[in-house]
């Protein structure tokens, strides 16, 4: 059965042969092994090219940021899942990654769809308002804004924006993110800090990063930190206390079984 497009059996990513293996146009074992770093490497896989400064600069400092922040829902689902099966690592990690959806973990590509729409559309300050407004109205959440825990600011949001401010990196998406902020107290009825949410796919799309491409960071990074986490459960077990803490923090309340 043919599904989709089938008229472009096309890749541009690599390909190898008796001698040699090829990636991006680059001989693999002559020019990149040992002579670029893995995040300049993920960069030119994922665009053709090798980033220029503040494209390396901010995509280290974006896969350090979020790399790990504790007991999230996919760090606890990968604890949990290796503590049931510890022989397949890469079914925990899974696991975890599984849980990259638009409240956690990809709420960043939420944000970044969202700020692109505004950029797109060039809205002032007075069309952000009733975006906001309509967005009220709907009791629909405002991405990239907000956090339950860092309610005077998201602290790596500060530091990113900071650093973007150090670097001169202040093009449509950081002002639009900027812009949001400023009216949210009269549109919202109050203020609402920039969370990571925010500064990732601000800084990320004013880098020439793709909007397609947003997830990628967020998971690239994650498994790092996940990895992490498994490495440690292996050696100092949790995921049965977490499944545990669960059981005991969730009361029943359906029928009772007759007697």
């Amino acid at each position: 059965m043919r599904i989709g497009k089938q008229d472009t059996p096309l890749t541009a990513i690599s390909t190898a042969d008796a001698a040699s293996i090829t990636v991006r146009g680059r001989d693999l074992c002559r020019d990149l092994i040992g002579k670029i770093d893995f995040s300049d490497y993920f960069f030119l896989l994922m665009m053709g090219r090798d980033p220029t400064p503040d494209q390396r600069f901010f995509v280290n400092a974006l896969l350090v940021a979020i790399a790990e922040h504790g007991l999230v829902p996919s760090v606890q689902a990968a604890r949990m899942t290796y503590a049931a099966g510890p022989e397949a690592i890469q079914g925990a990690v899974a696991a975890g990654l599984l849980g990259s959806g638009s409240v956690v973990f990809g709420s960043a590509e939420v944000a970044g769809h969202f700020l692109h729409e505004l950029v797109a559309a060039k809205a002032d300050a007075a069309q952000v308002t009733a975006r906001i407004r309509e967005m009220r109205a709907k009791k629909a959440p405002i991405p990239g804004f907000g956090h339950p825990q860092h309610a005077g600011g998201d602290p790596r949001a500060n530091v990113l924006l900071k650093l973007a401010d150090e670097r001169g990196l202040n093009g449509p998406y950081i002002k639009m993110l900027r812009r949001i902020e400023r009216v949210l107290p009269e549109a919202l009825g109050r203020a609402l800090p920039i969370n990571i949410n925010g500064a990732i796919p601000a800084i990320l799309l004013e880098i020439g990063f793709p909007l397609s491409a947003l997830k990628s960071i967020s998971i690239l990074a994650r498994t790092a930190g996940l990895l992490a986490h498994l490495r440690e459960e292996a050696e100092r077990p949790i995921g049965f206390i977490l499944s545990h803490a669960a059981a005991e923090a969730i009361r029943y309340d359906g029928e009772t079984a007759p007697d």
